[in-house]
């Protein structure tokens, strides 16, 4: 789907009902199917995320395939290893097929998990029987991905308890530390201390509620600064979240973004707006989600900037370290990657060389929702491939018809 997108000429001013957490509620999904009593899901976000996650823990057996949901890859193959008794083959896109998963398969394979690869060695698709596993203390590098961490996490209390000792650099730890937290919501005993996490013995199985989304706020942050002039108030966030990309107030706050929360949510202040100014330097190692929307963010407000810890975004839907120059090269910005670990932009320039400028988004939700906003730089920009949205956010086009924007649905 192609869409071309005009920025609103008038002051904005709407509310935003943000979706519900993807990453909050597949965590809570997948521990429900493990509690013997299934606990409900209150109100699970809406979006093909969770909806895969939704289908495929209904099947008791046979072939699934988790299309383009690396964490529903991940946290199924812990899953389906506990189910003794159960053969079922996971696969997805052929994306997929190239986003490595043997760090959990060693993990779960010493538990005592029966899982075969059916290509390539590391890689999707997988064969998995489901037996008897027993909780032990494990070691897991802590370097590679979040999610294999946090799949064997939720199965520990369902094999005994164990306890995880991670090593190297921790990359995205908010994510294991929101795992940790929908557990003990949902009645497990989780301790996490320096780089060890130790597991207690069951679940008592509590109802869970998920929390709006806080990546999906990051395009908004990102339009409050573009259009300073905006009252923006996002619904469903809190101040005392769970989720690590809750860090936007911070970032937003170095931009002169003030961020009032209440009952309904929080309200973007750009009274104070301070837009373009010296350097900036994150390390976004712990927000990886937040680096696309930020990135294109620096570069439309022509900030120059420096992000580490961006190793694990080659890795995601798309290399996003590669889409990120790809694309900002077609709006004259020259990102620099500098390695595996680190973006930057200091200022370098060339000539716009298509008007309007179209954007392929690689079938990257990130990618669409990050590069929107710069209509309101570039008038008439298009996003080829819009439709990935749905993967986590599919009223995305809809709100920013809301707030203003013209969109127009182009023929491919």
């Amino acid at each position: 789907m192609r869409l071309q997108l005009t920025a609103p000429s008038q002051p904005v001013t709407a509310s935003i009902a943000l979706p519900l957490s993807k990453s909050i509620s597949n965590r809570a999904l997948v521990i429900a199917a493990l509690c013997d009593n299934r606990p409900q899901v209150l109100h699970p976000a809406l979006c093909d995320d969770t909806a895969v996650m939704i289908e495929a823990l209904s099947h008791d057996g046979g072939e699934i395939n988790v299309g383009a949901s690396g964490t529903a890859m991940r946290f199924l193959t812990a899953y389906f290893a506990t189910r003794k008794g159960t053969a079922v083959t996971l696969d997805g896109v052929e994306r997929m097929r190239q986003r490595p998963i043997g760090p959990l398969v060693d993990a779960l394979r010493e538990l005592g998990a029966d899982i075969y690869y059916l290509g390539q060695e590391g890689y999707p698709p997988l064969q998995i029987t489901g037996t008897t596993l027993h909780g032990k203390d494990i070691v897991m590098d802590g370097s590679v991905s979040s999610q294999f961490i946090s799949a064997v996490m939720m199965i520990l209390p369902v094999i005994g308890g164990g306890q995880v000792e991670l090593t190297g650099n921790i990359v995205s730890m908010p994510y294991v530390q929101m795992t940790a937290a929908v557990m003990r919501d949902m009645g497990a005993q989780v301790d996490i201390s320096g780089q060890r996490v130790k597991v207690g013995k069951g679940y008592t199985g509590n109802d869970c509620m998920v929390e709006g989304d806080w990546s999906a706020a990051a395009p908004w942050y990102a339009l409050a600064a573009l259009l300073p002039q905006a009252q923006l108030t996002l619904e469903d966030l809190t101040a005392d979240s769970i989720q690590g990309d809750a860090r936007l107030v911070d970032l937003g706050r170095k931009l002169g973004i003030a961020s009032h929360f209440d009952t309904n949510g929080v309200r973007l202040d750009t009274s104070q707006f301070i837009g373009c100014c010296c350097s900036a330097f994150a390390d976004m190692s712990s927000t990886p989600d937040l680096v696309p929307s930020w990135a294109v963010l620096m570069c439309l407000l022509e900030r120059s900037f420096r992000m580490t810890g961006v190793g694990t975004l080659r890795l995601k839907e798309s290399d996003r370290l590669v889409v990120l120059h790809e694309e900002l090269l077609k709006l004259g910005y020259v990102l620099k990657i500098e390695s595996d670990d680190a973006i930057s932009w200091y200022g370098e320039k060339v000539p716009v060389t298509q008007e309007p400028p179209v954007i392929d988004t690689h079938g990257d939700h990130r990618m669409a929702m990050a590069f929107a906003p710069a209509a309101v730089r570039f008038p008439g920009l298009i996003i080829d491939g819009a439709e990935a949205v749905s993967k986590s956010y599919p009223g995305y086009w809809r709100h920013l018809q809301g707030a203003g924007f013209i969109i127009k649905q182009l023929a491919q």
